[in-house]
């Protein structure tokens, strides 16, 4: 299956985890953008509009949380669907990321390269 059309948003923070994530995503044949910070995140989602984002919680200038808030209340943006990608793992952070709009919410440290790439793909339908 062809997915090079599918882009991805990747809001991570920790370059080394950033560099994973995105050669592995390109490996599958997406197309892949990379934000180091919560502000430029925003507003390359707002730019880009990719198909699905994936956005890390504790993050310079601006949180995840309140990225996902100002996504979810843009109508341009708000369709598109988030992933939350944290390590924070306690059930009020899962629960605030999932009332506030997140599609899902993964814990970085549970889930290898290759299984969030299959989420992705689960939550687009494309799998």
């Amino acid at each position: 299956m062809d997915y090079s059309k599918i882009h991805v948003l990747l809001v991570e923070d920790d370059v080394f985890l950033s560099g994973i994530y995105k050669k592995k995503f390109e490996m599958e044949g997406f197309s892949i953008s990379t934000a180091d910070n919560g502000e430029k995140g925003l507003n390359d989602a707002k730019k880009k509009k990719p198909d699905i984002i994936l956005l890390d919680i504790l993050l310079p200038k601006m949180d995840g949380f309140t990225v996902l808030e100002k996504l979810k209340a843009d109508p341009e943006v708000k369709e598109i669907p988030v992933i939350l990608l944290t390590n924070l793992g306690q059930k009020d952070d899962v629960e605030k990321g999932l009332e506030v709009g997140a599609a899902d919410y993964l814990i970085k440290a549970h889930f290898k390269p290759s299984e969030i790439v299959d989420k992705v793909k689960k939550i687009l339908k494309l799998s």
